[in-house]
């Protein structure tokens, strides 16, 4: 770190509106790119000084005329410098990242949760699941246990298993049971999707958001997603690999009321041009997102068939 830099900053800068002013215009002068969080320079300047100053970010306005200490100066300007030269994302500065109105920590163990599914647990999978029973739930591919731990709060009765074949994953997705007071209801387990669970009409719901990029989109993505495990974003040439999988597995562990959702982002291309004949309902969102498709039991078993060759051996 240069330290005449952090010097300069430190000594001339005085207020908390300062500090904002001066990160959005390090953020814009280094051309730094959004995805984790948020979508502009602004917001990623309040989730780093915020943090740096243990306050809520919706304090706002009210703050934005007090002055610093030199020890807090120091604190923001070290965050502001590590997100610039190093391309971090703000939720691995801050180890905090929000999901579906819920708090999760994370780190480089875990993808940032951003998932547009969060649209989807928060009403509930209406329509789909509208009025019906959701006892038991599974969430494939867990990560920071964000869907596992949201799909908890939003079906107050239900179990949930949280399977991922990464243990550092699972050791992340723990963290965040315990901290979210649902150990009684959400279950870790190591899998390489199905194969650590019997088969049986088990889940009301199998929610995943598997990885998906596929090889070209790999290679172009910005330097913030390299902080990323590649585990959880590689998945084959066309980004498929293991939703294909899914796809062939998921009717054996589904109830005969039961939902697949699965989120596939861009590769969404690549499965619709595979499966032309496969009736997936790609789901609209009002704040945003695409690529999450549904299936109800019946569509799968009835295009059993098509997904064959992808299924797990016995």
């Amino acid at each position: 770190m240069d330290k005449i830099f952090v010097d300069e900053a430190v000594t001339e800068l005085r207020t908390v509106g300062d500090m904002l002013r001066w990160a959005v215009s390090r953020f814009n002068d280094a051309n730094i790119y959004y995805g984790h969080g948020t979508d502009n320079a602004w917001d990623e300047a309040i989730s780093l000084v915020f943090h740096a100053l243990h306050l809520p970010e919706e304090i706002g306005q009210q703050v934005v005329n007090s002055n610093l200490t030199s020890s807090e100066k120091h604190k923001i300007v070290e965050l502001i410098i590590r997100r610039v030269r190093e391309r971090l994302p703000v939720p691995y500065l801050t180890n905090k990242a929000r999901f579906a109105d819920l708090e999760f920590y994370v780190d480089e163990r875990v993808l940032v949760p951003r998932s547009p599914i969060a649209e989807m647990i928060n009403n509930g999978f209406s329509p789909w699941l509208y009025n019906k029973p959701v006892n038991r739930v599974m969430d494939l591919c867990t990560g920071s246990g964000c869907i596992a731990i949201a799909c908890a709060y939003a079906f107050e009765d239900a179990e949930v298993d949280a399977l991922d074949i990464s243990e550092d994953a699972l050791e992340v997705a723990q963290i965040n049971i315990e901290s979210l007071n649902v150990l009684d209801r959400v279950f870790p387990i190591q899998s390489d999707i199905f194969s650590a669970i019997p088969k049986g009409p088990q889940y009301d719901l199998i929610v995943s958001n598997p990885p998906y990029v596929d090889e070209q989109d790999i290679g172009d993505m910005p330097d913030e997603y390299h902080h990323e495990p590649a585990i959880g974003l590689a998945s084959g040439r066309d980004g498929l690999d293991l939703t294909k999988r899914i796809l062939a597995n998921a009717a054996d562990y589904l109830t005969p009321d039961g939902l697949l959702v699965v989120e596939v982002g861009n590769s969404m291309v690549h499965l619709i041009e595979q499966f032309p004949d496969v009736p997936f309902t790609w789901v609209e969102f009002e704040f945003g997102g695409d690529g999450v498709f549904v299936l109800t039991y019946d569509q799968l078993v009835e295009n059993e068939s098509l997904f064959a060759i992808y299924k797990d051996s016995e």
